[in-house]
């Protein structure tokens, strides 16, 4: 039998672009939560969502949410978000 090397790297070239430009505030500014569905990140979010409102003006808060932290957000997930516009998106990372 002949042994087979798989290289667990992800050898794809991503695509090249440019980086959004900073917000210059958030003072009246349409922000995405992202919850990656793991345990604690929902109450994260509450947290950050009202700090957001109370400290920086942010006028909306938009709530997104992954059905498993184990895969990439489902292209169904990105497109909702896409459609909200918001200003700036935050991906809570919990445990």
């Amino acid at each position: 039998m002949s042994t087979i090397l798989v290289n667990p790297l992800d050898e794809r070239v991503p695509p090249q672009g440019a980086a959004a430009p900073r917000l210059r505030s958030l003072a009246g500014a349409r922000v995405a939560l992202l919850d990656i569905s793991k345990g604690g990140g929902s109450i994260f979010l509450d947290r950050l969502d009202s700090l957001l409102r109370e400290q920086f003006g942010v006028t909306e808060v938009l709530r997104f949410r992954k059905p498993t932290f184990a895969k990439p957000a489902p292209e169904a997930v990105l497109a909702d978000m896409r459609k909200a516009q918001p200003q700036a998106v935050i991906e809570a990372l919990a445990d």
